[in-house]
């Protein structure tokens, strides 16, 4: 048994309650976490703003100890440190061939029989595949990514979702080069990773986009070069002034408020980019001309995860935080126990923090 914040009702506060968790079957493994920061997404399941099912544990974003495998697991040990992710793929689908393990639609074990329950047995959802609000997980060995036993697990919890969805926007899903001119728009814990992916990919300039001073502050800490604060107005003037009256040629929209989707389009140069990273509320739509689009040579891609490759591009964002390149301590704006997860939470909401933590 082991303690987990429920969520019994969309919009309803989390509950503290024992579930029980399944043992790991061959592929899988079970962790005991140390860490699960609360991620946006998280938020707007709880509240129902993309349906799903309840009760569910929710959680994503976690880090821990390996505490059992099972018997076709190889890749990790009893006692690893590890990141433990949403991305749980198959390895031999259409598109985990091709290398998008985002978008594999395979289906495994797990997701036929989730592996959480109530302690009277009923079923509960393993929120996001993990169900992270808990003090351990069982997952899929393709979710977890091994990380130095130094390496302080609050922090290493970052690496599941904000920083490899902001950071593999840039990197991977643009494969955004150097000398160009980047926008992000929204700098919470997203965007500020965004922000310092496209400042590590030398964009000539970083111009950062919000409507809080606070977080425009943390963005010129992460690498902006240039920030706009969104309470004065249509920030397209501005952007074509600091562009030589191009616009940007890379547009990364890292919040999911429709306001900031209908503005990118008229951000972007001739042969510019926009990656839609942020995630709306079901149902949202935006709208654009194609015709400009095709005449202007742009390109409209989506960013899942930042299409992380997770055994490959964990190690290697541990790398830059070693080399004191990549800034991961700063994201973090306060931890919590799991007891006061309503606050944790309640904090994310009223804009107060980049990522609160909650610390096992």
């Amino acid at each position: 048994m082991v303690k987990a914040a429920v969520c019994r009702e969309h919009g309803q506060p989390l509950t503290i309650e024992e579930i029980r968790l399944a043992d790991p079957q061959d592929d899988e493994v079970r962790v005991e976490l140390a860490a699960c920061a609360i991620c946006h997404s998280d938020i707007f399941y709880v509240d129902g703003a993309w349906g799903g099912q309840t009760p569910a544990v929710y959680g994503h974003e976690a880090a821990g100890i390996v505490e059992a495998i099972g018997p076709g697991v190889t890749d990790v040990e009893v006692g690893d440190h590890v990141v433990v992710t949403l991305i749980r793929a198959c390895g031999r689908c259409h598109y985990c061939v091709q290398g998008i393990a985002v978008a594999c639609e395979g289906q495994l074990h797990l997701d036929r029989e989730p592996p959480v329950t109530a302690a009277d047995g009923s079923p509960i959802v393993q929120g996001l595949r993990t169900a992270g609000f808990a003090e351990a997980v069982t997952v899929h060995i393709s979710q977890v990514a091994k990380v130095p036993n130094d390496l302080p697990l609050d922090v290493a919890s970052l690496l599941a979702c904000g920083v490899i969805t902001g950071f593999g926007a840039v990197t991977k899903t643009a494969e955004m080069p150097a000398g160009v001119n980047a926008v992000v728009i929204g700098t919470g814990g997203v965007g500020l990773n965004a922000v310092q992916g496209a400042a590590l990919s030398g964009a000539s300039r970083v111009i950062a986009i919000d409507l809080a001073e606070d977080k425009l502050a943390a963005a010129r800490a992460f690498g902006a070069t240039d920030t706009i604060d969104l309470t004065d107005g249509d920030p397209t003037p501005e952007v074509l002034s600091l562009t030589e009256g191009r616009g940007a040629d890379y547009v990364f929209v890292t919040v999911g408020a429709k306001a900031a989707f209908d503005q990118s389009f008229g951000l972007m140069s001739k042969a510019g980019t926009l990656v839609l990273v942020g995630m709306p509320e079901g149902g949202t739509q935006t709208s654009f001309a194609p015709g400009s689009v095709a005449g202007r040579s742009q390109r409209i891609l989506g960013s899942k995860m930042g299409s992380s490759q997770i055994k490959a591009d964990i190690p290697a964002l541990v790398t830059l935080y070693r080399q004191g390149r990549l800034k991961l301590d700063e994201l973090i704006t306060n931890r919590y126990p799991l007891e006061q997860i309503n606050e944790a939470i309640d904090s994310v909401k009223r804009g107060e923090a980049l990522r609160n933590v909650i610390v096992f």
